[in-house]
């Protein structure tokens, strides 16, 4: 069993996740530091840690974890104090090594393609972490981490890790919030969210199973001008809703009829 003694800035969604994650996993985890006391001191009393405002890391760090929003990161890595021999990470999918202030030579980057969301744990199960770092011991030392947890270490570089927090976005965002107006459209006409399960559950288990592009069924794969007619005259209530629904569904169209 690999001990690391590892450290989080940041007590939001990723760090929390990711701290209770390592702390059951056997890791020790001796600081957490954040902005938000209330958030902070609950986080560290759950894992066995110290909590603090003051960004000053103890030597005997193994890891410190930097799982912030994006906007704070430049920020906060810039106020970190620690070892040399400390092995600073961010979790963040599209910000690359350049945000490391140079004093910070152990620099790596720990971005799982995951979604996460307060109160609902997240198996950890395969789970890919994208890994970068300056040096391969750092490399090595990450994916160590990544296994230890049950994940599945990839090793990339810059430009394919920001691809693929692209694809994320198209894939989880952009699915979601179509799931949220479909959900506005079902309730319109007096039902609720839950009618539309059976239906959301064959769409992703056909797409994993088949793949997304021969699974495509619809007005706009076909065609049907007479139904997509219809369908925008029934989104009259929206405008926007309207305008998306014809992006996408000229979108649609030209791929298929490109791939035919």
């Amino acid at each position: 069993m690999i001990h690391y003694n590892i450290s989080f800035a940041g007590a939001g969604r990723v760090a929390g996740t990711f701290c209770r994650e390592m702390f059951r996993a056997g890791f020790k985890i001796l600081q957490v530091v954040s902005e938000n006391d209330t958030d902070g001191r609950y986080l560290a009393d759950i894992c066995g840690a110290k909590w603090s405002s003051d960004l000053s890391f103890i030597d005997s760090n193994d890891i410190i974890i930097v799982a912030v929003p994006d906007h704070s990161l430049t920020k906060v890595l810039s106020g970190i104090r620690c070892s040399g021999k400390t092995i600073v990470a961010h979790t963040a999918g599209s910000c690359g090594l350049e945000v490391f202030p140079a004093d910070l030579g152990k620099a790596g980057i720990f971005y799982p393609l995951q979604t996460f969301s307060k109160e609902r744990e997240i198996s950890f199960k395969d789970l890919p972490f994208l890994i970068e770092a300056k040096e391969e011991a750092t490399c090595k030392m990450l994916g160590t981490l990544a296994g230890a947890l049950g994940g599945k270490a990839c090793f990339v570089d810059d430009e394919r890790r920001k691809l693929l927090h692209l694809s994320a976005v198209f894939v989880n965002n952009f699915t979601n919030y179509m799931l949220t107006e479909g959900k506005e459209i079902a309730s319109r006409a007096g039902f609720s969210f839950e009618i539309l399960a059976p239906l959301i559950r064959e769409t992703i288990s056909k797409a994993l199973e088949i793949g997304p592009l021969p699974s495509q069924t619809g007005p706009a794969v076909r065609n049907d001008l007479n139904t997509i007619e219809k369908h925008i005259e029934l989104l009259s209530f929206s405008p926007d809703l309207q305008k998306l629904y014809k992006e996408v569904t000229q979108s649609i169209i030209k791929h298929y009829k490109t791939s035919s």
